[in-house]
């Protein structure tokens, strides 16, 4: 197992997709074959299901990274749970992520306003961001669910209405 950690690297302990899980569920349940193994026969079959598996992992990574197609099959799409301040319903209703979950992750990227909130994303490990500040850059909302239907900032129209003038 160190072998075949070190060799496909820091990917298989990093935060996991859904996908990651059911592979991780999957070789713990061949790890845990393999020591119970009576014969190299069983030995050998666990160990190559377990080399197989992460190859899979690494051949997946690999396409997550150079095709989107590849990408939208194994993970979720991030989804835009609030814009400027408020909740969008849907996204909250669908995700299943209370209010409290959101109103926790404010508190630890030290929010002090509601005013100060830019976006709040459900991203595809299950982890919450919160884009906070003046300003961001729009592409950080890139292949986010929700965030093409949310449309610009409004003060970003204030703001360039009054640089005009």
């Amino acid at each position: 197992m160190i072998v075949l950690a070190r060799t496909i690297g820091l990917r298989s302990f990093s935060k996991m997709t859904a996908f990651d899980f059911i592979i991780t569920l999957a070789t713990g349940s061949l790890v845990a074959t393999a020591a119970s193994s009576v014969d190299w026969s069983a030995f050998l079959k666990a160990v190559v299901a377990i080399a197989a598996l992460m190859s899979i992992q690494v051949v997946l990574a690999y396409g997550r990274r150079n095709s989107r197609a590849v990408t939208t099959l194994v993970d979720n799409e991030p989804l835009l749970l609030m814009r400027d301040g408020v909740f969008i319903d849907a996204a909250m209703a669908e995700s299943r992520v209370s209010p409290g979950d959101v109103y926790a992750k404010l508190r630890g990227a030290n929010i002090q306003a509601m005013s100060e909130v830019r976006a709040v994303v459900l991203e595809t490990t299950g982890d919450i961001s919160v884009l906070h500040g003046h300003d961001f850059a729009p592409e950080l909302l890139r292949h986010v669910r929700g965030a093409e239907k949310a449309g610009p900032r409004h003060d970003d129209e204030a703001r360039s209405a009054s640089s005009k003038a």
